[in-house]
This record gives C-alpha cells, sequence and structure tokens, in this order.
C-alpha cells in the first residue's frame, strides 16, 4: 500500500473530535481523576472482585517461610527449590528449610556461559544479524530460565541448605553482575568468530574457550564466592513427632493397646523434667557433597517431572511432544521440552497431584490483570475494562502468538477451593517476593485466570493419564529459539 505522509498522520480535525467525545463523558473524566491520582490499577481495583476471592481453600499444602528473590530473575529457580523443599521438610519431619539459590545461580551463570560459548562455535557460519544468532546473542548469561535447566544443574551439581552457600548482594540484586558478564561473554564470542575466519581448527577455538571459562569463573567467584565442595548440615525436627534414622515421625508405642487406659508415652513425656534443654531429635551431616545431599535428602528426583502446556496454536496441535532448539543451559543437557496438552487435561494433572498432596512448579504471565503488590490475579478484580471504556478480547492463542501475555514469571501453587460441583475456583499461590508481598506472600488466583494466563505446569509422571505419558516417548518437533513459549521465566 502507497499513502502520502498526510494521509499517515493523525489528523487535527480527528483530534478535535477525540477531545470532544472525551470531556463530554462524565465517566472519562471520573476515571482520568482517579488514574491520574492513583494509577491504573489502583484506580480500576473492583472491591467486588477482591470479595469474589476469599483466601480459603479446600486442599491447602503446609509449606515453609516465604522466600524473596529480591532484585534478581531467579523466580524459576525458587519455585523450582520450594517445590522440593516441601518434599524434603515434610519427608524429614522439619518446621522449615530453604535450599540456597545462590549455589545453583553460580553454577546456571558458569553453565549459561559455557553454553553461549559451544553455541557460538556452533553458528561461526552464521551472520551476526541472522534471526539465529541474535536469539543465541540476546543475553548470554542472564537470570531467567525454567524447570528443565533447574532439573540439568541439580543433576550435574546437587543441592545445598542456605546456610552452606547463603545470599550475597549480587545475588540478591544481579543487574550489574550479569551485565559485566554479558559484555566479556561477547567479546570472547567476537574473538572466536576472527579467529575462526582467521583459518583457526576447531582444536584451536575449543582450547582458547576452556581459556575464556576460567574468567568466567573468576567473574562468577568474585561475584558470589566460591561455591562449596562439602559443607556440614544440622537440622532438628519438630515437637509433634520424632523422626527415626530413616526420617520417618515414630507414632504413639501405646495406640492400638486395647488394655492402655492412658497413654504410657505421653506419661513418660510428661514426668520428664523439663530443663529448657531443646530435646528434639537431630539431624547431622559432617562434610556431606552437594549431589549426597540430594540424594540422599530430597525424597524425589528432579527427573520424575514432565512439562505440560497449553498453547491453543494451530501451528502447535495438541498431543504432541515438543523441543526447543539452543534452549539448554547446560552444554550436554537436553534441550527444553513440553507436551502440549487441551486445558482440561492440563488441569486434570493439577488438581490431581494437589489432591495427593504435592506442590506444582508452573509458569505463567504475572503482569496480566494482577494486583502484584495485594496478591490478586483476576481479570474481574483489575477492570481495566472499565477505566477505559473498553473491552479486552484477546484470548490465550491472542497473547501467546502475539507476544502479549508471554510466560514471564513462575511460581507454585500450593493450594486449591473445590466448589460444589466439585470444580476449581481459584488457586493458592507461593511466591517468592517476600511475606510483604500479597498476603503474608501468597496470592488467590481466579480459575478463569488460570484458564487464560498459565501455561506451563511440572507434574509428577505419576499423575500424568496413560495418552499424556506415552507422548514423553514420542519424537519430538523441533522449534526455533524464537517461538512462542521460549521466553524465560525472571
Amino acid at each position: 500500500m502507497t499513502t502520502d505522509a498526510s494521509a499517515r498522520a493523525i489528523k487535527p480535525e480527528l483530534l478535535r473530535t477525540y477531545t470532544e467525545d472525551f470531556n463530554k463523558d462524565r465517566a472519562n473524566l471520573i476515571a482520568a481523576d482517579a488514574a491520574v491520582s492513583a494509577g491504573v490499577l489502583k484506580a480500576a481495583t473492583d472491591y467486588r472482585g477482591v470479595r469474589a476471592l476469599p483466601r480459603d481453600f479446600s486442599i491447602e499444602l503446609k509449606q515453609g517461610s516465604i522466600t524473596n528473590q529480591e532484585r534478581s530473575g531467579r523466580c524459576w529457580m525458587f519455585a523450582s527449590l520450594n517445590t522440593l523443599r516441601y518434599e524434603l521438610m515434610h519427608r524429614w519431619n522439619l518446621e522449615d528449610f530453604e535450599f540456597s539459590e545462590t549455589y545453583l545461580f553460580f553454577w546456571d551463570a558458569m553453565e549459561k556461559s559455557n553454553t553461549y560459548l559451544e553455541n557460538v562455535l556452533r553458528t561461526l557460519d552464521e551472520p551476526t544479524d541472522s534471526r539465529l544468532f541474535e536469539a543465541i546473542n540476546w543475553g548470554p548469561s542472564d537470570d531467567g530460565g525454567w524447570w528443565q535447566m533447574f532439573a540439568a544443574l541439580v543433576n550435574k551439581y546437587g543441592l545445598v541448605p542456605k546456610s552452606a552457600y547463603p545470599e550475597s548482594e549480587n545475588s540478591r540484586n544481579s543487574d550489574d553482575f550479569k551485565q559485566y558478564l554479558n559484555s566479556k561473554l561477547r567479546e570472547f564470542a567476537a574473538e572466536l568468530r576472527r579467529r575462526s575466519a582467521a583459518g583457526a581448527g576447531e582444536d584451536e577455538l575449543r582450547t582458547l574457550k576452556d581459556e575464556y571459562m576460567g574468567t568466567v569463573y573468576r567473574i562468577c567467584a568474585v561475584s558470589l564466592g566460591e561455591p562449596p565442595e562439602k559443607f556440614d548440615f544440622f537440622a532438628r525436627t519438630k515437637d509433634d513427632a520424632e523422626a527415626d534414622a530413616d526420617g520417618k515421625a515414630e507414632s504413639c508405642k501405646c495406640e492400638g493397646k486395647s488394655d492402655a487406659k492412658a497413654c504410657k508415652c505421653d506419661k513418660d513425656k510428661s514426668d520428664k523434667p523439663k530443663t529448657g534443654k531443646d530435646e528434639r531429635p537431630q539431624i547431622r551431616e559432617i562434610g556431606i557433597t552437594p549431589l549426597e545431599f540430594y540424594k540422599k535428602y530430597v525424597p524425589v528426583g528432579v527427573n520424575d517431572f514432565a512439562t505440560l502446556a497449553n498453547a491453543p496454536l494451530k501451528n502447535r496441535p495438541f498431543n504432541q511432544r515438543y523441543r526447543i532448539r539452543f534452549s539448554a543451559n547446560v552444554a550436554e543437557a537436553v534441550d527444553m521440552e513440553f507436551v502440549n496438552v487441551p486445558l482440561d487435561v492440563f488441569k486434570k494433572a493439577a488438581l490431581d497431584q494437589l489432591t495427593a498432596g504435592h506442590p506444582i512448579w508452573f509458569a505463567c504471565d504475572c503482569t496480566q490483570f494482577a494486583l502484584r503488590k495485594d496478591g490478586f490475579f483476576d481479570q474481574s478484580v483489575v477492570r481495566v475494562d472499565q477505566l477505559f471504556g473498553t473491552e479486552f478480547t484477546g484470548d490465550k492463542a491472542h497473547g501467546l502468538e502475539y507476544g502479549d501475555s508471554p510466560s514471564n514469571h513462575a511460581m507454585t501453587f500450593t493450594g486449591v477451593n473445590l466448589g460444589e460441583d466439585g470444580k476449581p475456583n481459584r488457586w493458592k499461590v507461593e511466591n517468592s517476593w517476600g511475606k510483604d508481598a500479597g498476603k503474608d506472600g501468597y496470592y488467590v488466583m481466579s480459575d478463569a485466570w488460570f484458564d487464560r494466563y498459565v501455561t506451563e505446569l511440572i507434574i509428577r509422571k505419576e499423575y500424568l493419564d496413560d495418552a499424556t505419558r506415552a507422548l514423553l516417548a514420542a519424537e519430538p518437533v523441533e522449534l526455533d529459539p524464537w517461538q512462542p513459549l521460549t521466553r524465560r521465566c525472571r
């Protein structure tokens, strides 16, 4: 289409019409007063929508203290560790527990840097302005990620408690650290490409890459401190039960005895003089490695989960396994994969896992129709349609295809409320923005919001139906790294 400049411009006479129409509608003036004074979200908040989402749930899991990723893009890591710590706490009867997020953050920076340089070596013939190289070069070691990236790190490096490798200023606020690490990596990439163009062979380039990784290690160690190779672990079990050598709670020895008029165990406890000494059973490990700790104390393996997506796109048929090229953070690991399933299959897997007593890692667009300070995810709460006088009609497929609502944040489901018909009407969400966000760190999500904006679930394979489980062995369809569902959660 060829048009002149005057046809493309905003016409003055139309502007006069726009302002006349705006000012003669009283609702517009009230909306402007509210939005200009309080901001769009507060002005759009519907108290009736808030009241329709109470914070009680018919199925609710008891989790540990709320965690806080602070000013870093580690939500995917926090959500993953929150999922596993629940299992560890209840297996070993602990009141609370937190893994070290910084430990995996260190190794993620190292592995992403190595994978970036390896991808540079794989694409030496690509022009720097090709779509593929731009995707590879976009954020060499940026914070974001997915469950499968987390799993690859745990498989290789294990886990440690937070006491063994606590937070640092650069894990809490990672921008400066990652800015200069990325700058150095891009310098390395340019030199590898220059050497290749000058005739250097693969062995010479890979030797140079290994030297570069020494600099990467130095940057990571200076910023975060070196990670532990071994550490000591100490914990006490809860007062309400004792743990045996296998971490299982001991039941009352008098239970089930018909001739027991009173519980002798309770009498023994009450007769014991109180000294103020903490008598709870202890768990102690001296000089344990991160991999040993993971294998001994985490009762579920990271490979026992599968990624389900609900992406109703015409070019992404349901009931198909997909793999995204150039998406791994660990060079020798498999690229990210998911099985795309219809919404009913997607939601049933979530309900089955929560009902069985296990939390769920999930990814969504946390910015759409969300009161992130107050802790609500619901289109009936954030009535920007009423505020602006226009309907927002885009569906899930539109949001993914046009990049309007890609997944950008990972959290954990720890509860759901079922209505009289047995169907979910709201979900309890554990976030990683500290206890001052939401209600003591927890959010409530309407079921309609779940349907529209939740796009990925990490489900234990035992809670998949047979047809979906069979798809995990199907030949995957490969996707380019710029396709929908490839944006990392931060």
